[in-house]
C-alpha cells in the first residue's frame, strides 16, 4: 500500500548546494532529462556547477547564513525558474525538517525523506527511543537527554568508564567529549553542553559507553512510498580526522556474510522505524568482538555514496528522483550483490602535516587523474579556488577494482598521478594510509590516524620540497604571463613535472 506522496514526474530540480555534490547530482538529471537550476554566492558565480546549470541564479553574499542556509532564498527562486523539485545534496539544508516542510507547503518536491523522519533521526535521544522500540542494538547509555552533571555522573558510573558525552542535536564530533574517570565528567560534560549549544542552538546530551578501537561502518538505505525499504550493502569509514571521515571503502574487510545480513536487517528495521523515504544511512559502530551497535542515522545522500554506487551499479541520485517522483523501487533486495572493492579518498585542501588545517586558496594546478576503475568527482577546477567560506573539498577520488588489493593498488596510482599545486592537499595522508601495513590488512579502526599516521613520514622522500614548489609557482606565473610558454603538460617530461609532483603533495 503507498503512503502520501509525490506522484507527478519531475521535469526541472533546482540544486540547493554548491561545489562537487551539486555538479554530481546535475550529471544524473541531465542524463533522465531533468532541466537544472543552480544557485550560487557571490564568490562561486564562475564555480562548475554554475556553468553546468541550465539555469543559474544569485542568492546573496559568501557567508552561508546569507546564502545557501537562507530557505526563504532558495524557494524564491524555485518559483522564479519554475522548479518543481529541489535536491538539497548534503550539509546545508539537507537535514533540515523545516525546510522539507517549507518545500511541501510550496508545492515543490524535497528530494528527500518526509520531515518527520529528518526530525526524529535529527534528535540523537529520540532516535535512540526508536532504535530500542525496533530492537537495533545500541551501546548502553541514555534514551533521554541528561541535563544535570551530577545525575550524569551517576549514569556514568552505572555504564561503567570510559564513557562517551554526546550532543542530542547534532554531530561531526561537536559537542561530544570522551571520559575515561569520574574526576573528569563534570567539566567534560559542561564542556560537551557549551559547544552543543554553541554549534547546534541545544545543550542537550546523552551519555553511552565509550566503544574502544571500533570500527565506522554505515549501510546505504533506500525506502519508496510503496512500502519498499532495503540496503545496498556497507561502507567502512574508519579512517578519520577530528571525528570526520577521510577514506571509505565498500565493502568493509572485516564483515562476514552472515553479519552483513544482520546488520542489513537491523539498518533497515531503523529505517522503517521513523517512516523514512529515500535515500539515507545508517551508521553503526563494531567493537573488536565484532558487536555493533546504532549511532545515528543520516537522512541524506552521503559524501561516499560512490563506492557504494561502483559496487551495486545502483546510481543512488538516479534512484532518489524516482522516488521522489512517486516511483516504486525497480529492484528488491535479492537482486542486489557485491561486485569488487571500491575506495575513496576524499581531496581536501588540509595540511596533514598541522593536523589537517584547512588550506584554502587559488588552485592553479588541478589535473585529476583517469583511467580504468578511476572516478573523480570535483567542485572546483584549475585556474579556480578552494573557497576559506566553505568546507575545502576539491574533490572525491574513487577506485574499483575486483578485489580490495586491486582496489588500493590503484588508488595508489590515482593519488601519484593526481597534480594539484596553490594549496596543501591530503593527498600524502591517502597515499600513507593505502601503503600502511595496518591499513592493507584491514587491521584498523578510528583512531587509525592517532595511532599510525606520522607526519613526518610524508617529507622522507622530498627533501627539496619548498625548493621545488618555488620552482613549479614561479613556472606557472611565466606560463600565465607569455602565451608562447609550453604548457606544464609538455614539460611534463623534465624536471618541471617533478616540480609539480613535488609541490602537489605538500
Amino acid at each position: 500500500m503507498t503512503d502520501s506522496m509525490n506522484s507527478r514526474p519531475i521535469q526541472k530540480v533546482l540544486i540547493a548546494n554548491r561545489g562537487e555534490i551539486a555538479v554530481r547530482v546535475m550529471r544524473t538529471c541531465t542524463e533522465r532529462g531533468i532541466e537544472t537550476v543552480a544557485v550560487y554566492s557571490d564568490p562561486d558565480r564562475r564555480s562548475p556547477h554554475v556553468r553546468l546549470a541550465d539555469e543559474a541564479y544569485s542568492i546573496g553574499p559568501a557567508a552561508a547564513n546569507q546564502s545557501y542556509l537562507v530557505q526563504e532564498k532558495i524557494l524564491e527562486v524555485a518559483q522564479q525558474s519554475g522548479a518543481d523539485a529541489i535536491h538539497p545534496g548534503y550539509g546545508f539544508l539537507s537535514e533540515n525538517a523545516a525546510f522539507a516542510e517549507a518545500c511541501a507547503e510550496a508545492g515543490v518536491i524535497f528530494i528527500g525523506p518526509p520531515p518527520e523522519a529528518i526530525r526524529a533521526m535529527g534528535d540523537k535521544t529520540a532516535a535512540r527511543e526508536l532504535m530500542e522500540e525496533a530492537g537495533v542494538p545500541m551501546a548502553p547509555g541514555t534514551t533521554n537527554a541528561v541535563v544535570d552533571p551530577e545525575q550524569g555522573a551517576r549514569v556514568a558510573s552505572d555504564i561503567g568508564y570510559p564513557v562517551l558525552i554526546k550532543a542530542a542535536a547534532g554531530g561531526g564530533g561537536k559537542g561530544m567529549r570522551v571520559v575515561e574517570q569520574e574526576a573528569a565528567f563534570q567539566r567534560s560534560m559542561e564542556m560537551a553542553q557549551s559547544e552543543a549549544e554553541s554549534a547546534f542552538g541545544d545543550g542537550r546530551v546523552f551519555i553511552e559507553k565509550y566503544i574502544q578501537e571500533p570500527r565506522h561502518i554505515e549501510f546505504q538505505i533506500l525506502a519508496d512510498h510503496h512500502g519498499n525499504t532495503l540496503h545496498l550493502f556497507e561502507r567502512e569509514c574508519s579512517i578519520q580526522r577530528r571525528h570526520q571521515k577521510v577514506i571509505e571503502e565498500a565493502p568493509s574487510s572485516i564483515l562476514t556474510p552472515a553479519l552483513r545480513n544482520e546488520m542489513g536487517e537491523a539498518a533497515v528495521a531503523a529505517a522503517e522505524s521513523c517512516g523514512y523515504r529515500n535515500a539515507g544511512t545508517v551508521e553503526f559502530l563494531v567493537d573488536a568482538d565484532r558487536n555493533y551497535y546504532f549511532m545515528e542515522m543520516n537522512t541524506r545522500l552521503q559524501v561516499e555514496h560512490p563506492v557504494t554506487e561502483w559496487v551495486t551499479g545502483v546510481d543512488l541520485v538516479a534512484e532518489q528522483l524516482k522516488v521522489a517522483q512517486g516511483e516504486p523501487l525497480s529492484f528488491t533486495q535479492d537482486d542486489l550483490s557485491i561486485h569488487g572493492h571500491a575506495i575513496e579518498s576524499r581531496v581536501y585542501a588540509e595540511d596533514p602535516a598541522a593536523n589537517f588545517m584547512p588550506d584554502p586558496g587559488p588552485l592553479p594546478r588541478h589535473n585529476p587523474p583517469s583511467g580504468f576503475g578511476v572516478r573523480v568527482d570535483a567542485g572546483v577546477e584549475e585556474g579556480g579556488e578552494v573557497l576559506i567560506h566553505y568546507d575545502p573539498m576539491i574533490s572525491k577520488l574513487t577506485t574499483w577494482g575486483l578485489s580490495r588489493e586491486e582496489a588500493i593498488t590503484r588508488m595508489e596510482r590515482a593519488l601519484e598521478e593526481y597534480e594539484i599545486a596553490g594549496v596543501t592537499t591530503t593527498i600524502p595522508f591517502c597515499l600513507f594510509a593505502m601503503r600502511h601495513e595496518a591499513f592493507r590488512n584491514g587491521d584498523f579502526s578510528t583512531h587509525f590516524v592517532d595511532q599510525h599516521f606520522d607526519a613526518e613520514a610524508l617529507f622522507v622522500d622530498a627533501p627539496d620540497r619548498d625548493r621545488l614548489a618555488a620552482l613549479a609557482a614561479t613556472i606557472f606565473v611565466d606560463q600565465q604571463a607569455e602565451d608562447e610558454t609550453p604548457s606544464l603538460a609538455s614539460a611534463s617530461n623534465g624536471s618541471v613535472g617533478s616540480a609539480w609532483k613535488q609541490r602537489r603533495q605538500y
